[in-house]
């Protein structure tokens, strides 16, 4: 009887089991987002670069004028803007130290000479020795030399202009006391129509511009005509006010009439050497930081990286790169946001 009772029993056990077991559920991979962005393809190109650049004109022979030796200026016979021509009388120092020392020269040499005089005769009759006659000699030779000297000094206590040109500023006034090297005048050499418009620009335009590269230049004095010109001179060094290189433009042509030292002026300097560059659209570039960004890019249409790029220049709604997109097919111009590295994309 107990036997008949435990088969049932076990029976029913493993039904009880089998309808109470649930099969486990499997962990479902979640399926990664695909996610609609739009694609450029991405084109080298080989383009001559232009830099535009700003500056001021002036002439190579701007020159500071002073009197070589100091003195109290007695008369200017100019004021600032007035033109001038080579030789020209600009302005005069007072002369009675400068002819007092003239004087003071010659009766000097008057008394080295007998002086000199007189030792000969002695060292020939045998009262004066060899070295007094030398003496003597030597002391006549520095008198005739603080004649000279004195002589110079009357010569060039005035100004006169070396060039011709225009007066551009004038730091000294009438009556005023001054020392030699004191400059008195800044004249340029504007009548030989010299003018040069000097622009600063960063180490890296430096390197790139070449002397002869064509440039066109703008002023508002040129009443919105552009001229020609070219790369004439780079300054080798650095201008420590400015922290810029500077870069010289030489006009081709004739030169407009009213233009003046200190006219501002622009320019746009083409480059001689081509470069490979890119040009995307500006909505593609992330991160933009001065001449850095980074953009998204994808060779396969599916997949896609962030690239960091350099940026050459911008161009109302273009980007111009320099480096950062060799090898690349294509670039992620709008969905850029949204994605990261891992992210899977679709073209829409």
């Amino acid at each position: 009887m107990m036997k008949n009772l435990v088969i049932p029993a076990l029976l029913l056990s493993v039904i009880l089991a089998s309808c109470g077991s649930k099969e486990k559920p499997t962990n479902d991979i979640p399926k990664t987002e695909v996610i609609p962005v739009k694609l450029e393809s991405i084109r080298a190109m080989n383009s001559n670069e232009e830099i535009h650049v700003s500056g001021q004109f002036t002439t190579d022979d701007e020159t500071y004028l002073s009197f070589l030796s100091g003195g109290i200026i007695q008369k200017l016979y100019v004021k600032e803007g007035d033109k001038v021509h080579k030789g020209q009388l600009l302005a005069t120092l007072d002369l009675t130290l400068v002819k007092a020392a003239v004087s003071q020269a010659k009766l000097g040499l008057e008394k080295a000479k007998r002086d000199l005089e007189r030792a000969k005769n002695l060292q020939r009759e045998g009262y004066a020795t060899l070295e007094q006659m030398q003496n003597a000699q030597t002391a006549f030779d520095v008198a005739q030399e603080q004649l000279q000297s004195a002589l110079f000094n009357l010569k060039y206590a005035e100004i006169r202009a070396v060039s011709n040109g225009y007066i551009l500023k004038k730091m000294a006034n009438q009556g005023q006391l001054v020392s030699s090297g004191t400059p008195v005048f800044q004249t340029n050499g504007a009548g030989s129509n010299a003018f040069k418009l000097k622009v600063g620009v960063s180490d890296r335009q430096w390197s790139q511009i070449k002397i002869g590269d064509p440039a066109e230049v703008q002023a508002d004095v040129f009443r919105n005509k552009t001229l020609k010109a070219k790369v004439s001179r780079k300054s080798e060094s650095i201008d420590p006010y400015s922290g810029t290189f500077t870069i010289e433009l030489e006009i081709l042509g004739k030169l407009p009439e009213g233009l003046a030292s200190g006219v501002f002026g622009k320019a746009t300097i083409t480059l001689s050497e081509t470069s490979e560059n890119w040009k995307i659209p500006y909505e593609a570039l992330l991160d933009g930081n001065a001449d850095d960004g980074f953009v998204f890019i994808s060779n396969d249409q599916k997949t896609v990286k962030k690239v960091p790029v350099k940026i050459e220049n911008l161009d109302q709604n273009v980007v111009e790169i320099s480096e950062g997109l060799e090898g690349y097919k294509y670039v992620i111009v709008s969905g850029g946001p949204y994605l990261n590295e891992h992210s899977t994309i679709s073209s829409k």
